[in-house]
């Protein structure tokens, strides 16, 4: 049975995509409103609810030239960037860090043997989430359209760990990248299975500010293997840990979106969400 946010993303990603793929014809809103079944005021609210601005305002973020002005918006460097902001975003997340521990190789090669993981399913403004977390940190936060075949992934990515279907302190942490107070400082700690360049991949993901975007490229030149531009975007692709390392935020360098693990239409909400919030933010 789908929860009420499950049926309003649903609502809203059908918007986006008909967003996406009619944009050069400008829809109106009652267009818009007409294909996903609802009234022109009715999505109006439900739409600017969810990301904060009109439905016209969140198009510009969603099209290939803006995209590009996204790309060369920002004058500092991946690393320069981490430096102004200890690895963390701007923005709403200015005082918010997450903070990657690497398994040891002893976790990495028995399918977490020693490991107790708690699992728990929880709704984000883009979908339902898998949350699920060891004594050290979240392990993977995964968009779970399938629940069940979620937790299967989860249990054989380890398949030697125990499991209990419960919440603790790190999945609580979580919450707050998606709640409403983001001024108190917090650091949300990650555990995480991954090769050696995996794990420097994923951490210098967390060097891109929120409402920015970057290159497959920008990232190789970043960890000084310019020409690992397939192997980042591999490694971009097996992160295990959703949002929070924001892999959404690396985009194709002619301003294409490029694809996603959870669904391009997913990857295109959450970048023009985090652009409308930092829009938002801008002008306070």
């Amino acid at each position: 049975m789908k929860t009420q946010e499950q049926f309003q993303f649903d609502r809203i990603a059908k918007a986006i995509d008909f967003l996406h793929h009619n944009f050069k014809t400008q829809p109106s809103l009652d267009e818009v409103a007409s294909f996903v079944h609802v009234s022109p005021f009715h999505f109006q609210k439900l739409f600017t609810e969810w990301a904060g601005v009109s439905p016209k305002k969140f198009l510009q973020y969603l099209t290939v030239e803006h995209a590009k002005k996204m790309l060369k918006s920002s004058q500092l460097t991946l690393s320069e960037a981490a430096f102004e902001t200890g690895l963390s975003g701007t923005g709403r997340l200015h005082d918010l860090f997450v903070n990657i521990e690497g398994m040891t190789p002893g976790d990495y090669k028995n399918g977490g043997e020693q490991l107790r993981i708690n699992y728990h399913f929880d709704e984000s403004p883009f979908g339902t989430l898998l949350m699920a977390s060891t004594e050290k940190g979240i392990c993977r936060l995964v968009f779970a359209d399938d629940q069940e075949l979620a937790l299967a992934e989860l249990k054989a990515e380890f398949p030697n760990a125990s499991f209990a279907n419960q919440t603790d302190t790190f999945q609580k942490d979580v919450r707050s990248f998606f709640g409403n107070d983001w001024n108190e400082s917090q650091t949300v700690k990650l555990h995480l299975r991954g090769t050696d360049f995996q794990l420097k991949v994923w951490e210098t993901l967390l060097k891109i500010p929120m409402g920015q975007l970057t290159t497959y490229g920008a990232i190789a030149q970043s960890i000084e293997k310019p020409r690992a531009s397939r192997a980042v975007g591999t490694a971009i692709g097996n992160n295990p840990v959703a949002f929070l390392i924001p892999c959404h935020r690396v985009i194709q360098a002619t301003g294409m979106i490029g694809g996603y693990h959870w669904g391009n239409t997913r990857k295109k909400a959450i970048i023009g969400w985090e652009a409308c919030q930092s829009d938002l933010l801008l002008q306070e």
